[in-house]
């Protein structure tokens, strides 16, 4: 698959937007503040789609973490791209995209020394099927109840991207069905 070049919108500490960046060279040990999202996909019985990262991320490899992340790129809508990264990452097309936690921020250092630092709006989707993901982006996957996605991360939250725990501890229990 061909690598394009792919932006993510840079941020004054006020959210204010300061620039543009290449999204592959952005993520280091001192990565700005920058824009993002995360999606909780659930399928119509209300279970959550959760992922296993493919090791060969840069960030997090091997980690399970909510259903799938992303960047808007400059002037995109984050339904488009939600609607592009979740055919991008999980070969699926989602309906019913709703923002649950808009002011979700966050900055996190993985075992590599490499920073996320995101202003990071966190939505949930529905799905019809199950998906087909990317084997660059997802080496697993599994359907869970939000009971039993919450038992884990709290059981053992050092197998699971700091992200969704502290995604989890902000939503209210049923804010994703």
């Amino acid at each position: 698959m061909s690598q394009f070049l792919e932006t993510v919108v840079l941020l004054a500490d006020d959210r204010t937007p300061i620039g543009v960046a290449d999204k592959f060279t952005v993520h280091t040990d001192h990565t700005p503040l920058h824009l993002a999202f995360s999606c909780h996909v659930t399928n119509e019985a209300g279970d959550i789609l959760v992922t296993r990262r493919a090791l060969a991320k840069k960030t997090w490899p091997g980690v399970w973490t909510n259903s799938f992340c992303g960047h808007p790129g400059p002037d995109e809508s984050f339904e488009d791209a939600i609607a592009r990264r979740a055919a991008r990452e999980l070969g699926m097309t989602l309906h019913g995209i709703e923002e649950v936690l808009p002011d979700f921020r966050y900055r996190a250092v993985d075992a590599s020394g490499i920073v996320e630092n995101e202003v990071c709006p966190v939505f949930r989707a529905v799905a019809d099927h199950a998906p087909e993901p990317a084997d660059d982006e997802v080496s697993e996957w599994v359907w869970l109840s939000e009971e039993k996605l919450r038992a884990a991360v709290s059981a053992a939250p050092f197998a699971f991207s700091p992200w969704l725990g502290w995604q989890l501890a902000e939503l209210p229990v049923r804010a994703l069905d």
